[in-house]
């Protein structure tokens, strides 16, 4: 029997087994990163159990009258384990879309897991929210190295990275991310008119809490950093959440530096090294200049999928359904 629970602090410990043992889930579902900024999201998610069985859970968030998984995350989705078929997808859809309609929600925006970060094929969710009527409403592009057969890097930054060699500079793993974040506000600042997703203090507590997925590498010269990219690796991939160089740093090629370090010697075992949406306005405008820097080091296109759906008591299943059973804790 197919049960689901509200997520409470007490199903903590079972949420994050089924995230550590899941087949698409990242260490970003794990409670302690969720939690972070618990007190900007209200949280509506799910755990479903089979037969009393952890099977997946669902990161969520309240906006309004919709749930979006999850507006903290770049991607959320349901996340769940190896015993996972597409006949208990199915179900655990209903049971999800039927929740949130009798709780009176109006509108599911849901984010996929992308393919690049399933340890086994895991896109049960993508048939059921087409066949349950979901609308792709925001296509991101993304570029990405599949380091099991590396293109080559162009001959800019072929140059570029041996011009930073020859200026002395040298790349270091570091834990100085209020010196590193410094020089990415002042960036996004100067350059966007924007500034990150993350304080300092705020990437210093999450790499704290996870060592070994949050990491920072920055080129140094005489001591000081001139430039540095924080890398999110869980599993199969390596994704740099932040990219940045002092104006010093771009004249002498130090970011270049440091991704080559990164893609040839630190996730050489990885395999996929992922930079990052280069696309803004809901993916309608693409920042080619952006990509095509990506590009440069043998990355290609992939896309971070937003979908709807509407939800109503009709949208899970065509026949009347019982009222929703609970799990015991």
């Amino acid at each position: 029997m197919l049960t689901l629970a509200l997520y409470t602090s007490d199903y903590r410990s079972t949420w994050d087994d089924l995230v550590l043992r899941s087949k698409n889930g990242v260490f970003l579902f794990c409670r302690d990163y969720m939690d972070y900024h618990a007190d900007r999201f209200a949280d509506a998610s799910l755990l479903f159990f089979n037969d009393g069985r952890p099977v997946a859970v669902f990161p969520a968030c309240r906006i309004g009258d919709e749930v979006v998984s999850h507006a903290g995350l770049t991607f959320g989705g349901v996340v769940s384990d190896e015993k996972m078929t597409i006949g208990l997808m199915s179900c655990v859809f209903d049971l999800m879309l039927d929740h949130y309609a009798r709780e009176g929600f109006k509108r599911m925006v849901y984010k996929p897991v992308p393919r690049i970060y399933h340890r086994l094929p895991a896109e049960e969710d993508l048939y059921l929210l087409f066949a349950r009527g979901g609308r792709l409403i925001r296509r991101d592009v993304s570029t990405t190295i599949d380091l099991r057969r590396r293109l080559p890097y162009s001959k800019g930054r072929k140059w570029s990275i041996n011009k930073a060699k020859k200026s002395g500079l040298t790349v270091q793993s570091s834990l100085d991310f209020e010196s590193f974040m410094a020089i990415e506000e002042y960036v996004l600042r100067r350059y966007h008119g924007t500034k990150p997703a993350h304080s300092a203090a705020e990437i210093r507590l999450l790499a704290q809490r996870f060592p070994e997925n949050i990491r920072l590498f920055a080129a140094f010269r005489d001591s000081r950093m001139h430039a540095g990219v924080i890398v999110y690796a869980d599993g199969p991939v390596a994704h740099t959440q932040y990219i940045s160089s002092t104006d010093e740093g771009r004249e002498t090629g130090a970011g270049d530096l440091v991704l080559d370090h990164l893609v040839g010697d630190v996730y050489s075992d990885r395999t996929y090294f992922d930079f990052g949406i280069s696309t803004e306005q809901a993916g309608y405008y693409l920042n080619a200049g952006l990509a095509q820097y990506k590009e440069n080091f043998g990355g290609r296109a992939l896309v971070y999928d937003w979908y709807e759906l509407v939800l109503s008591f009709q949208t899970a299943s065509k026949s009347d359904s019982p009222p929703l059973p609970v799990s015991p804790k």
